[in-house]
Formats: structure tokens, C-alpha cells, sequence
């Protein structure tokens, strides 16, 4: 009850003492019953509504000093005018008016719709299609299509089978008509038929005590001679495999190049060639141990395929080339890598001594025991070396004989003559920086003689042992390995002035290059 007779209190008679607050409550309570009379109201229209008082308290609340509460300016609410009493004193206000909602239903799409963009798509798509076909837009242009020219000078073309003139002056096919590394299919195709597997052949040698069993008379009175074991040092007519290797036709006659490491030694060389049931038994013609090459030749009754020698110079470090040979027997086996370098010399030891190669090609395409001899061949089907060996402490490291050794030899190997190998007779020696201080020599350019070989054109000249050569016919060489390439770029019987330095004094000294296979030396 108490509640209720406060609701119209002024707000502040709850902070007034006890005295002030009586005789305002009497006043309320006089207010209340004029309400309740009709005596006041603000619908009635005239006279002001009542003011109610907010004060503000706390931290904002005014100070004694400053300004009194009585003082505060009055903020003054007023009701609105359409605001409607009720018995209890109460605004009555109309209630909000209530909005139904309702769901819209989903619009149906008709089945057409997709079908005609799929379809549209399609047409887009082929169209662009056409269009980039016709305009040329993701292909190379005809220029990097054009045909590279055969071993021979002339260009041919492998899809209409015309074909161009070896260097042997044998007929040989053109095996691309596009040079690019998608054609090593073709390659292959036209390459194999030109490729063979060499095997060799020794005869079994034994040795007899002379009391064997197989020689008793009595065993022999039944067994016959058949089962007699040839006596000490004699040779047996039997044949045991002794190696296998590769080679190529390079002449439509039946002449097959290879390495000299593949045939050295055999009693008996066989050729297995494409289409022929059975192997051919080979001859051989010439070869050379420092060169490391062998020619061959087979009878048969109609030509054979070649392979065109192309130029081993023209073709630069990254290129791609391919390596056809029988490696571990399986014929005709295909590798494919880039020329990794040009001008690599190595040194190999064999049965028969050491091998100096120089000018090799090096290769990461795979070369194994059995590719020996078999063809390097470009992107434009043309033999530019000669598979020879590969290493045995890394992978991906291949050699191959340059066909710019090749050119100058082969008719030599073709003819069975030896391989002249021009030379000086002395031995060099790259000149170390104790030689040269104790020579007296400013630098370590040039090289020193070593070695004088009896009677040799070395010792004709009078060249002698701790000469300094650094140079032949008016150019320098700082090298050993660059003097001994140009000594043996000359001719067997052709003059050459050495520059020499002896005991401080540089002078000339003329030589006529010899033939290393006269003196019968390695």
C-alpha cells in the first residue's frame, strides 16, 4: 500500500528530513483528490502540464559552493496530448498493430535452362578451338620444322623415302623430316636396321701331362681318338664366346664400323644383322689400337642399310642425342641423354696397354658393356661418334669417339692399312715451377723433353734431353697436350720448326715427322 500512496512523490521528498516531508505529503495527498475530482488535467486543455525534476548525483552532482540544488535547471517532461489516462492515474497507449508473415513460394526453373549453357559452352569451346588451330597460336613456326642437310650435302626427306650420298659414296637415308626431340621415335625407326651385334669368338687353349687317362692305349681301343686331350701348347678347334659388342654399316657393301677393344684378339667374328635369319661371318680389314677403331666387311647378296657420318663439330653441348647398341645381349637397345661435353681426353688400361684417348664426347645417355661400337647419332639421324666407354665410379658419364677422327682414317681401315700415327720420337713433360727455376726459366709455359727415342726424327734433329719446346712453326703452345695435337695434325714426311730453349738461348730446330708404327712403340 505504502508503494502505491508514493508513485506521485516528488523524487527528491525521499532525501528531505522527516519534518519538511509530512506537510509535503499532506499536499500530495490534496493533489491526489483534485486529480481524482476533476479539479486538474492536462486533456483539458489550458493550463500546464506538471514539471518533474531530475537532478544529477554522484560525480556531477553540484557542490555547496558552487551552485545549490534548489538552483539546477529543471528538465521539464511533458505527456503527449493523445496519450489516454486510466482509472489508476496510467498513459494508456494503443496497442502495436500485428503483422502476419508469409513464405513465397520458390520459383521453378524450367529444364532447358542448363542444357542450353552446356551447349553453349561447347560452342565457345570449339570455336576457340578452330581458331587457335588456324591462327597457329600454340605452335612453333615452320622455320623450326625445316630439314637439316644429310652427311653428303644434300637434304632429304624421310617421309617421302628420298635418300642422300654418304660420305663413303654409298647410299644412306635421311632418318627425320623435323628436327625435334619428338622425332627420336623415327630415328629409331630408320637407324636399327643399320645397326648389328658383333660377337667374337677364341679358340680353347690346354694343356696335357701326357698321362692322362684318354691317352692309354687301351682306353683308346675302345673310346677311339676322339676323346684325345691335345698335348701341351696345342691348340683345340673349339670356340668359346669371348666378347660382344656393336657396329653400323657405314657403306652399302658390307663394311662395318667398330671398336678395335670389340674385335682385338678373336679367332672368329660373327655379325648379326636385322632381317637375316642367320649371323654372317665377318673380316677384318684394318684397325688401330690408339684410335680405338676396327672396320669390318661381310658378303652379301644384296645391299646392306647405312648410316650417314655427320659432323661431330657441328653439334653443341646440350643437345640431344641417342645411343643404339646391345648392351648385356639384349639387341638393339635405345638411350636417349644430351652431349654433356666435347674435348674430353681419358686414359683406360687394358690386356693390351694403355689407351690415351682425346677429342671424346661426353654423354649422359646410358652406355653399358656391349654398346661398345655402336652409333651416337643427332636429332638429324647423322652418326656423330662412336659409343666406346663409359665410367665405372659415376653414372650418366659416357664416351664416344668424335667422327672427326673417324673421317681421316677411314679409308685407311677400309683399304687394311695402318693407321699412320705421326710423331717426333720424344717424350714430353708439362714444365712444373721447381723445373722451371732450375732451368732459369720465367715461366711454367712450354713443354720439357723428357726422353729421346734411338734414332728417331727427335734424335736425327739432335733435339736433346731438358730442351724447353715452346712453339712449331712461328705459334705458341703452353702445353704438352696442345704441342703433341699439332705434331700429330702433320703429315708422315713433313717438315716442322721446333722453337726451343736451351741453356737460356731460344733456338729453331727443324724435324721431319716420323710414323710411330715404324719403331713399333705404344
Amino acid at each position: 500500500m505504502d508503494d502505491k500512496n508514493n508513485v506521485n512523490r516528488p523524487y527528491d521528498d525521499f532525501f528531505r528530513r522527516p519534518e519538511e516531508r509530512s506537510d509535503l505529503n499532506g499536499r500530495a495527498r490534496e493533489e491526489d483528490r483534485g486529480t481524482a475530482d476533476g479539479g486538474t488535467a492536462d486533456a483539458a486543455g489550458g493550463t500546464a502540464a506538471k514539471p518533474v525534476y531530475y537532478y544529477s548525483y554522484g560525480p556531477f552532482r553540484s557542490g555547496g559552493t558552487d551552485r545549490d540544488a534548489s538552483d539546477a535547471e529543471p528538465v521539464i517532461r511533458r505527456e503527449t496530448a493523445a496519450a489516454e489516462r486510466n482509472d489508476a492515474g496510467m498513459v494508456a497507449r494503443p496497442a502495436p498493430a500485428v503483422r502476419t508473415w508469409t513464405v513465397r513460394e520458390r520459383r521453378r526453373g524450367s529444364w532447358w535452362a542448363p542444357v542450353a549453357a552446356f551447349l553453349a559452352g561447347i560452342l565457345l569451346t570449339g570455336s576457340l578451338m578452330i581458331a587457335s588451330d588456324r591462327l597457329n597460336l600454340f605452335t612453333g613456326s615452320d622455320q623450326a620444322l625445316a630439314q637439316s642437310p644429310s652427311a653428303g650435302g644434300e637434304t632429304a626427306n624421310a617421309a617421302s623415302g628420298s635418300t642422300a650420298a654418304g660420305s663413303s659414296g654409298g647410299t644412306v637415308s635421311n632418318a627425320v623430316d623435323t628436327v625435334r626431340p619428338n622425332n627420336i621415335a623415327k630415328i629409331v625407326e630408320q637407324s636399327s636396321p643399320a645397326v648389328v651385334k658383333i660377337e667374337t669368338y677364341v679358340k680353347t687353349r690346354s694343356r696335357s701331362s701326357g698321362n692322362s687317362l684318354f691317352d692309354d692305349p687301351f682306353f683308346r681301343q675302345f673310346f677311339g681318338d676322339s676323346y684325345r686331350i691335345p698335348t701341351e701348347n696345342e691348340d683345340s678347334q673349339q670356340l668359346r664366346p669371348s666378347g660382344l659388342g656393336s657396329g653400323f654399316f657405314f657403306d652399302k657393301e658390307g663394311y662395318i664400323l667398330t671398336n678395335q677393344h670389340v674385335v682385338g684378339g678373336a679367332d672368329k667374328i660373327t655379325v648379326t644383322v636385322i632381317g637375316y635369319e642367320e649371323p654372317f661371318e665377318a673380316e677384318l680389314l684394318g684397325s688401330s689400337y690408339d684410335l680405338d677403331l676396327a672396320v669390318l666387311k661381310i658378303k652379301g647378296d644384296k645391299d646392306f642399310p647405312t648410316l650417314p657420318l655427320g659432323d661431330s663439330d657441328a653439334i653443341n653441348v646440350g643437345e640431344w642425342v641417342v645411343a643404339i647398341g646391345n648392351p648385356n645381349g639384349f639387341d638393339h637397345t635405345v638411350t636417349v641423354g644430351v652431349l654433356s661435353a666435347k674435348e674430353r681426353p681419358i686414359t683406360i688400361q687394358d690386356t693390351e696397354g694403355t689407351r690415351q684417348y682425346q677429342h671424346l664426347l661426353q654423354t649422359d645417355a646410358s652406355i653399358n658393356p656391349g654398346n661398345s661400337g655402336g652409333p651416337l647419332i643427332n636429332l638429324a639421324g647423322e652418326v656423330i661418334g662412336i659409343n666406346t666407354a663409359v665410367s665405372t665410379t659415376a653414372q650418366g658419364i659416357g664416351f664416344a669417339i668424335p667422327t672427326s677422327t673417324i673421317v681421316g682414317v677411314l679409308d685407311t681401315l677400309k683399304e687394311n692399312k695402318q693407321v699412320p700415327q705421326p710423331f717426333i720420337g720424344a717424350t714430353l713433360a708439362d714444365i712444373t715451377k721447381q723445373a722451371a727455376s732450375q732451368l732459369g726459366l720465367d715461366s711454367t709455359k712450354g713443354s720439357i723433353v723428357v726422353n729421346i727415342l734411338y734414332n728417331s726424327p727427335a734424335y736425327k734433329a739432335d733435339l736433346r734431353q731438358y730442351d724447353v719446346i715452346v712453339g712449331m712453326d712461328g705459334k705458341k703452345y703452353d702445353t704438352k697436350e696442345d704441342l703433341i695435337k699439332a705434331i700429330q695434325n702433320k703429315k708422315v714426311g713433313e717438315q716442322a720448326v721446333l722453337d726451343v730453349i736451351r741453356g737460356g738461348r731460344q733456338i729453331q730446330i727443324t724435324v721431319e715427322i716420323g710414323d710411330k708404327n715404324d719403331f713399333n712403340v705404344q
